[in-house]
């Protein structure tokens, strides 16, 4: 098979090597469609991780092979993989900070090559037995009706993390939302805000984006090179939004989120996965009673809500996720995927790897 082998720091090559095998409880799956997400990105410029390794997280395929004692699966049926699943005992999973749990910190799909890293990158996987489950209580391994392209399934599991950070924000109709950044991810956050009855404004540098946005009815854009804090006041009566969220991995925006909201208001950190410095006036949390939080990966505690919300929202034509794609390509064109991913322009979007036929 084809995989897009992570060898360095900036170094994605397009290698031949052999199918995963498989262990008992465990699923081999054919990739359709696998999603590049900023995670994987981080890591391969940052050397965070060890090589040889294959990333990729957002995919979906169909069953090849089932090992032993597989229940409630069978080969040919479509389905898509949470590479992450909790264990459900621990005292993170009692709080339901799932993402916290050492089970879930533990990757359950690989492409065989390394320490395993989601392998999505790759034509097939190898599902663990506890992505797989028991076949009795639902665990990673979701089946995708016929009617919903692998396209949009790949989303279920970005939409799930968007879906738990809007979620935990208890958003109320008579809200303003302010979201940072329309790239893909701040889109679907956005969306998911508006489903709520929120007033929704949307920041972004591109009007391409904007225009991406529009598709899902997020129809009060801002120019993030104009003044975005005015606006939000100019929105409402001069309090500032109830809400920011950071769609944008760039801690300069925090400021601008914290100037942006009302006081009582809340900031929500979704791309800020990489540790440093940012400064914010801790005034404003204190007297201004601003709240800084954040929301990171996917939850259990949601995870049939937002599956019915892919499911649904591709029939209703409401949340189809597969308008965000602006590039596919191939496996063997991995590395400039990456390229582009890493260096987004006016038109890009999602950009999504799709397996090969060669084995």
């Amino acid at each position: 098979m084809q995989a897009a082998v992570y060898r360095a720091v900036d170094d994605v090559r397009t290698e031949t090597m052999g199918v995963p095998e498989i262990g008992a409880g465990e699923v081999l799956v054919r990739l359709d469609t696998c999603g590049i997400c900023g995670t994987d990105l981080k890591k391969i410029h940052t050397g965070s991780h060890s090589a040889p390794r294959v990333f990729g997280h957002e995919m979906a395929g169909t069953i090849t092979a089932v090992g032993e004692g597989v229940k409630g699966f069978e080969v040919g049926e479509r389905v898509m993989a949470f590479h992450h699943i909790p264990c459900g005992n621990c005292f993170y999973c009692r709080k339901k900070t799932f993402a916290q749990c050492e089970t879930y910190k533990k990757v359950g799909t690989t492409a065989g090559v390394g320490e395993a890293a989601g392998g999505g990158f790759a034509e097939y996987i190898r599902v663990m037995d506890w992505i797989v489950g028991d076949g009795v209580t639902p665990a990673g391994l979701i089946k995708i009706p016929d009617d919903i392209p692998f396209e949009q399934a790949a989303f279920i599991e970005p939409v799930n993390t968007c879906f738990k950070a809007v979620k935990l924000l208890a958003l109320e109709p008579d809200d303003t939302v302010l979201v940072i950044g329309q790239g893909s991810i701040g889109i679907i956050l956005a969306a998911l805000a508006k489903q709520t009855g929120a007033t929704v404004l949307t920041s972004d540098m591109y009007a391409e984006r904007h225009a991406v946005a529009a598709k899902f009815g997020l129809d009060r854009p801002l120019d993030a090179r104009g003044d975005v804090v005015a606006a939000c006041k100019t929105a409402t009566e001069g309090r500032g939004a109830d809400v920011a969220l950071v769609a944008v991995g760039a801690d300069a925006l925090i400021a601008t989120a914290m100037a942006a909201i009302r006081p009582g208001g809340r900031v929500m950190l979704f791309a800020s996965t990489q540790h440093g410095t940012a400064p914010f006036d801790p005034a404003a949390v204190c007297m201004d009673e601003k709240t800084l939080m954040g929301s990171y990966s996917a939850s259990v505690a949601i995870q049939q809500e937002g599956i019915d919300l892919v499911f649904e929202g591709y029939r209703s034509g409401k949340l189809d996720f597969t308008q965000l794609i602006s590039h596919r390509f191939g496996l063997e064109d991995a590395a400039e995927a990456v390229r582009l991913a890493s260096n987004p322009v006016a038109d890009s979007m999602k950009i999504v790897l799709k397996a090969g036929s060669s084995v």
